[in-house]
C-alpha cells in the first residue's frame, strides 16, 4: 500500500477528491495532521487534527514523531508517523493533504510516496475561486493568488498532474495511481496549461493587487 499527497491550489477540488476516497472506503484513510492552530467551528481533535501547543509540536519534531512539518502562515502544521506506520500496517492507502512543503519534505523521509498535483478544468474556475470577489480582504486574495503562483511552479516536481475536469473520472485516476495501474501522468502533459495558469496570475497580481504584494513576500 502507498503514501499518496494530493496538492493544488485552492478551488481545484482536491478536498472533496480526497474525502471521496476515504468516505465509506476500507482501502483508504486520511492521515491526521498535527497543528498549532486554533480548532475552527466544528472542527473535532482527532478527527479533523491534532490540536497542540508551540512546546508540544516542537517536542514531536525533536524526538523524531513526524514525517514531514511546515510553517503555514504562522502556524506549524506535520504528519505524525505514527498515522502512516499504523495504516501501512493494515493494508490501506493513506491520502494527505498537505501544501507543497509538506510533500517535498515527505519526499525526503518517505521515498515511495506518490505525489498528485491536481489542477482544475480551466484558469476561469481557477481564477474565479481564488479570487472569490466581494467575500475576503484584498491582501487576503493577494496571498491566496501568491500561493497558488508558488504552488504552480512546484507542480513540476510531482509524479502525476490530474486535471479535475470530471469529480468521477479523476477519482479512478487517483485509484489507478495508487494501485499502480497509471505509471505515468507527469506534469509535461499540462505544461502549457500551467504556464497559462501562472501568467493570468500573475498580470492579475500585477494589474489589481500590487499594492498588497509587498504586504506577503
Amino acid at each position: 500500500m502507498s503514501s499518496l499527497v494530493l496538492a493544488a491550489p485552492s478551488g481545484t477540488g482536491k478536498t472533496t477528491l480526497a474525502r471521496r476516497l476515504v468516505d465509506g472506503s476500507e482501502e483508504y484513510v486520511f492521515s491526521i495532521s498535527a497543528t498549532t492552530r486554533d480548532p475552527r467551528e466544528g472542527e473535532r481533535n482527532g478527527i479533523d487534527y491534532h490540536f497542540v501547543d508551540q512546546p508540544s509540536f516542537a517536542a514531536m519534531v525533536e524526538r523524531g514523531e513526524l514525517a514531514e512539518w511546515a510553517e503555514v502562515h504562522g502556524q506549524l502544521y506535520g504528519t505524525p508517523r505514527q498515522g502512516l506506520e499504523a495504516a501501512a500496517a493494515r493494508g490501506e492507502h493513506v491520502v494527505l493533504d498537505i501544501d507543497v512543503q509538506g510533500a517535498r519534505r515527505l519526499r525526503q523521509t518517505l521515498p515511495s510516496t506518490k505525489l498528485i498535483f491536481i489542477l482544475p478544468p480551466s484558469i476561469e474556475i481557477l481564477i474565479s475561486r481564488l479570487i472569490r470577489r466581494g467575500t475576503e480582504r484584498p491582501e487576503e486574495v493577494a496571498r491566496r493568488l501568491e500561493s497558488a503562483l508558488q504552488e504552480l511552479q512546484a507542480a513540476q516536481e510531482f509524479d502525476y498532474v490530474v486535471v479535475n475536469d470530471d469529480v468521477d473520472g479523476c477519482l479512478e485516476t487517483i485509484r489507478g495511481i495508487a494501485n499502480g495501474a497509471v505509471k505515468a501522468m507527469g506534469p509535461e502533459a499540462v505544461v502549457r496549461d500551467i504556464k497559462a495558469f501562472r501568467r493570468e496570475i500573475l498580470r492579475i497580481l500585477d494589474e489589481e493587487y500590487a499594492e498588497y504584494v509587498n504586504m506577503i513576500r
